[in-house]
Parts: C-alpha cells; sequence; structure tokens
C-alpha cells in the first residue's frame, strides 16, 4: 500500500531493526491504540499526507502527565512504530506544497524534540543516538536554515514577522533536543549547517543564532575538548565578525560571553586570541564600554591582556589587597579628620596655656628686677643716711673721743661680720647632717618595730605557757571525792531502762543532732553570704574613694562599676596582694605567724610595712 519514497527510507534497518521492534512487540499486548492507528495510517499515505497526520502526534502526547511512566512509555512506542523516523525524514522536504506549509514544519519540529527528550531506547540505543538523533539535529538546522532565507527574501513586514517567530520556534526546539541529549553539542558545533546560520548580515537572526550558540556551550562545557580547533577557530571567526559588524548590545553581550565561554573551556584558544587578532583588545574596548555589559568585556580584556588564568587570578589578588589598603588608608585619614578638630582645639589650648606662663613669666620677671631695683635703691639710700648719721656723730663727739669711738665701731662691726660668718657655717653644716638625721630617725622608727614585734611574740609564748594542765590529787582530796559521789549515788538512783527506751532515745538524740547540723549549715551559708556582702560593700566603698572625677573618667573605670564581679575581684586582688607582700617579706616579720588568724597576719604586715 506504501510506495512513497518515505515509507521506504524509513523501514531501512536491515534484520537487526525488525527484529528489535519484533522483540519489543512481543514484551507487552496492550501498546497505545492511537499510535498504532497513526503509524498504520502513515505507512499506507502518500508522501504529500505523511506532514499533516504526524501532527496528530501533539494531541496525544497530551495525555500523559510530563514526566509520568506513561508518557516515557508512550514515547517509546512512537520510536519503535518509526514515527520519529518520519518525522525526521519529513523536515527534509519542501512544506511549500503541503497543507500548512513552514507553519506545519515548525509543529513537527517542536513534535520532535518534544518526543526524544527524555527517550532512551533499551533494544536500540546505539541506533538512536548515533543515527536518528545527529539525522534530527540536521535536518532542524536545514530547516532553520530555509526558514532564515525565506525571512531575508520576504518583502511584506507581515510575511518576515512570521518567518522570523517560525526561525525562532524552530531554534528554540534544536535548543531542546540538545538540553535532552548533551552528547549531540559536539556534533552540532562542528556542523556546517551551524556555521552558515551564523554567516547572516541581518541583526535579528544573529541576535537569535549568537543565543543559541551560547546555550549550547552552556549546555555541554567539555565539548571543545572533543571538536577540532579548525571548527573553534571559524565559530570564533563569526563571533568576532558579528562584534565588529553590529552595534546591538544584546549581539555585542552574548558574543563576549561565547568568548569567555571558550575559553574557559579551551585555555589554548587564549593564546590563538592573543596572536592570531591583534589589536582585538583595543577595538573592544573603544566599541564596546559602557553598554551594560562592562564585567565580561573586562574580564576578557584581562585575560587577553594577562594571557593565563593564573596571571588573572595573581591581578585580582593584588587589586584585592590593593583594594584593602586603600580602604584601611581611607579609614585611617577619615578617622584622623575626624580628630582633626579635636586635635586644633587642644593644639590652641595649649599654644594659648604657654602664651599665658610666658607672660606671667616675663611678669615675674619685671617684677622681681623692679624688686630688685627698689632694693638696691633702699640700700644705697640706708647706706647714705648711715654715713651721713656717722658724720653727724662724728662732728658731736669731741676730739679725745673719736678714737675710741672708732674703736667701738671696728668691734661692732667684726661682731657683725662673725655672727653671718657663723650662721653660714651652721647652715652648711646642717645641711651636710640632713642625710644622717634621716637616716637617724629610720634607726628609731626600725627600732620602735622590732620592738612592738618582739613584745608580740613575749605576750604570745607567755600566754602559751601559762596554762600547765590540771595539778595532782592528794590522798585526803580523793577520799572527800569518793565519798561524795557514794553519797550523790545514794541519793539519786538510777531508774531500770529498758532497750526499746534506749532506741527511742537513741532515734530522738539522732533526729536532735541531724536538725542541729542542718541548723548550723545554714547558720553557716548565711553567715558566709553575710561576711561576702560586707566584703562587697567594703570594696564598692573603696572603689567609690579611689573613683577619679567624672573629667578623668575612662570606659574602663565604668566597667569596673557596670561589672558585678568587679568588686569580689578587687578584694582578692588586694587579699592576694597582701598575700604576696607577707611572703616577700623578711623572716623576722613571719615569727609566730603560724598561731595567728592569717587576716590579722596581713593586717599587722601592712601597719608595719605603713609604720616603715
Amino acid at each position: 500500500m506504501a510506495a512513497s519514497s518515505l515509507g521506504s527510507s524509513a523501514s531501512e534497518g536491515g534484520a537487526t531493526k525488525r527484529n528489535a521492534v519484533k522483540d519489543y512487540l512481543d514484551q507487552d499486548s496492550k501498546r497505545d491504540v492511537h499510535v498504532f492507528h497513526l503509524a498504520t495510517e502513515v505507512a499506507e499515505s502518500p508522501e504529500n499526507k505523511i506532514p499533516i497526520l504526524l501532527l496528530k502526534l501533539k494531541d496525544i502526547l497530551k495525555g500523559p502527565p510530563f514526566g509520568s511512566r506513561e508518557l516515557k512509555q508512550l514515547k517509546e512506542d512512537i520510536y519503535y512504530y518509526d514515527l520519529i523516523q518520519y518525522c525526521v525524514l519529513v523536515l527534509a522536504l519542501d512544506f511549500r506544497n503541503i497543507r500548512g506549509q513552514w507553519f506545519t514544519a515548525v509543529q513537527l519540529a517542536d513534535i520532535l524534540s518534544t518526543v526524544c527528550v527524555g527517550l532512551d531506547p533499551k533494544n536500540d540505543a546505539e541506533e538512536f543516538h548515533g543515527k536518528v538523533l545527529p539525522s534530527a539535529a540536521d535536518n532542524l538546522m536545514l530547516l532553520a536554515r530555509r526558514l532564515q532565507a525565506r525571512f531575508l527574501k520576504a518583502d511584506e513586514d507581515d510575511d518576515k514577522q512570521d518567518f522570523l517567530r517560525y526561525f525562532h520556534h524552530v531554534t528554540d526546539s534544536l535548543c531542546w533536543l540538545l538540553s535532552g541529549h548533551a552528547h549531540l553539542t559536539p556534533h552540532v558545533f562542528q556542523s556546517d549547517q551551524l556555521l552558515q546560520l551564523l554567516l547572516t548580515d541581518d541583526m535579528e537572526t544573529t541576535v537569535i543564532m549568537v543565543s543559541v550558540l551560547l546555550s549550547i556551550l552552556q549546555l555541554n562545557r567539555t565539548l571543545l575538548l572533543s571538536v577540532k580547533e579548525r571548527s573553534i577557530q571559524l565559530i570564533l571567526d563569526e563571533v568576532i565578525y558579528e562584534l565588529f559588524e553590529n552595534t546591538n548590545p544584546v549581539i555585542g553581550s552574548t558574543c563576549i560571553k561565547i568568548m569567555l565561554l571558550i575559553v574557559e573551556s579551551h585555555p589554548p584558544t587564549l593564546q590563538m586570541l592573543r596572536n592570531s587578532y591583534k589589536g582585538l583588545s583595543r577595538l573592544l574596548n573603544k566599541l564596546w564600554t559602557g553598554r551594560g555589559f562592562d564585567e565580561d568585556l573586562y574580564q576578557l580584556l584581562e585575560l587577553l591582556h594577562v594571557g593565563s588564568f593564573q596571571g588573572v587570578k595573581e591581578q585580582k589578588f593584588y587589586r584585592a589587597a590593593s583594594l584593602i589598603q586603600a580602604t584601611w588608608r581611607a579609614h585611617q585619614t577619615r578617622k584622623r579628620v575626624k580628630k582633626l578638630p579635636k586635635v586644633v582645639t587642644h593644639l590652641q589650648r595649649s599654644f594659648r596655656a604657654k602664651r599665658a606662663q610666658d607672660a606671667q613669666r616675663l611678669e615675674k620677671e619685671r617684677e622681681e628686677e623692679e624688686l630688685r631695683h627698689l632694693l638696691q635703691l633702699q640700700r644705697h639710700r640706708a647706706l647714705r643716711d648711715f654715713r651721713q648719721r656717722q658724720l653727724g656723730l662724728l662732728e658731736i663727739v669731741p676730739a679725745s673721743e673719736i678714737a675710741k669711738y672708732l674703736k667701738h665701731e671696728k668691734e661692732q662691726s667684726a661682731m657683725v661680720i662673725q655672727k653671718v660668718w657663723r650662721g653660714y657655717r651652721q647652715r652648711q653644716s646642717f645641711s651636710q647632717q640632713k642625710s644622717s638625721l634621716k637616716k637617724f630617725k629610720a634607726a628609731i622608727i626600725i627600732q620602735r618595730s622590732v620592738l612592738r614585734f618582739l613584745e608580740k611574740r613575749r605576750n604570745l609564748r607567755r600566754d602559751i605557757l601559762t596554762w600547765r594542765g590540771p595539778k595532782g590529787l592528794t590522798d585526803t582530796r580523793r577520799q572527800e571525792l569518793r565519798a561524795q559521789l557514794e553519797d550523790y549515788v545514794k541519793h539519786h538512783t538510777v531508774t531500770h531502762v529498758t532497750e526499746e527506751r534506749t532506741k527511742e532515745q537513741h532515734a530522738q538524740v539522732q533526729e536532735m543532732l541531724g536538725q542541729y547540723l542542718m541548723r548550723r549549715n545554714l547558720e553557716r551559708r548565711s553567715e558566709l553570704r553575710g561576711e561576702a556582702l560586707l566584703a562587697q560593700i567594703n570594696t564598692d566603698i573603696e572603689l567609690l574613694m579611689s573613683a577619679p572625677s567624672l573629667k578623668e573618667a575612662t570606659e574602663k573605670d565604668v566597667e569596673l562599676f557596670n561589672c558585678r564581679s568587679a568588686p569580689v575581684a578587687a578584694r582578692a586582688k588586694q587579699c592576694h596582694g597582701a598575700m604576696l607582700q607577707s611572703v616577700r617579706g623578711p623572716w623576722w616579720k613571719k615569727l609566730g605567724d603560724e598561731m595567728q588568724d592569717p587576716d590579722t597576719i596581713y593586717a599587722d604586715d601592712t601597719d608595719l610595712d605603713l609604720v616603715l
């Protein structure tokens, strides 16, 4: 019944294919009836009606939910009934003479990609992955080329928009097929049809094709390791051509990302770019800087400039270090600028204080100079008055008494000179004896402290030796005590106590003893708590007494009052210091301390140090 060339082409596969299909069909007789009837109808129909019949697969695929086992089984049925092969072969036809024309071709491309994604026939996997899928990808690219050519030749705007939309749908189907079978990406990347699709001067189709190329590289980052360098170079030629031919930022951004992916996936390409494309960095920087994708552009320019990823990492490290240094310097500068008003104020205050001190010093020197001048004038005046009085007295004294008078004046002058000299000599002697006097007073203090210490030791020994124990009893005293004991026993007879009463009294005594011990523990705890509170109060009082003024207070001083454990720590520090002071003291200070209270020892040592 089926005499068309499509039927004969789809039936090619040899005995192996037929046997695999037979085994598959024999596994379960409950196959999808619609697929079976469709396959029968396609096999018996002429060539021009097969594309319209294959469109029924779209309605058949809508039944099972996505990702279900039923959908997978349905796709396997479609494959084993050769419907996928029919779809692949139909895409190579000229759809101008088929109903629906190119819209039918777009729908068939969508059906083909939908069926192939998620399909993995176990009985015929080698033929499916080795022949069917590459043929499907080639025919999808062939259909995309035809739609691209129709778009470029169309005159009316409506037709151009339709063909552009059809072209976009076919490329989406190709990308969907590659997303489900990533091993096809090297075949598509090396295909001449992909290169021919990129060889266009139209901006709209170029945007679509560079996006497809970017998707292919993103789907399989390792595909460049399995393709020829010639293919990579041809793709790079077209990408670089589109960069310099178009001004569309979408094309520029996508091409930059494609070059980055190629360089990252295939490092030898970086050296090829640097050697084969001289001046690429300068033109990229000139044409595409500030177009909205500067981050990717700068990354590519840096790779082209450095020449290796290791160098780029080192450059990033150096830039990060420079940024940290710049940030630190800026922080230090802002900190200094923030403190600048305080520094200026302090400098002005210091300058004014210095100027005031200089003025006071100059004023004091001037006053001292005036006082010195006045004293000198008074001295000259007093000397002049003295000489005038002496001349007056000489005029009054008779001539016979002048010698006697002069002798008296000489004696008085000698006495004054002697008095001044003795005073000067005594002052010098006292200044020399001042250190000896200080040592003498220190010796007196030391002697007084030692005598006080020895007096304490003698009193302590006397108190210890006072108690001698009880004296021995005489025979008469023993007889008297024995008689008193017998008389007491005679008048105070002991009643007989039963064993049960004894046990009861023992239990009562034990209970009373336990109550007493419990009360003693509680009292001891309350006493310890009271002592701790008293120590805390004393420490707080000492902190308050030694606290600085509010102008001189710092954050560390505030923390001492905020922390609840600070008073206890301060008291402990004080006791520890007293203990260390007692340990470091001379040996004669610690004589007899083993018989005293430690607090009293520390207090005595502190008092003795204060006295010294």
